[in-house]
């Protein structure tokens, strides 16, 4: 199973990317910038949606790269 890669603020000002039901982070980025780039690097690779959330925690975007991605995006 595909596992959705996402941009989490973290405490300090710093971002994380965190595969969907993982424990940790697989990164932590300095920027939101650097960690966008690196979850959809990821996600464009394993074919997984990428969700970039606010600093508040809603999601405020939703990119697809898996099967129908194109009809898909958001």
């Amino acid at each position: 199973m595909k596992k959705a890669q996402h941009v989490i603020s973290r405490p300090g000002g710093r971002w994380s990317v965190r595969a969907s039901g993982a424990a940790r982070a697989s990164r932590i980025f300095a920027t939101q910038a650097e960690a966008i780039r690196y979850a959809r690097e990821r996600a464009r690779e394993e074919g997984a949606d990428l969700y970039v959330h606010r600093r508040d925690g809603t999601i405020s975007t939703r990119d697809r790269y898996g099967v129908g991605s194109e009809a898909a995006r958001g």
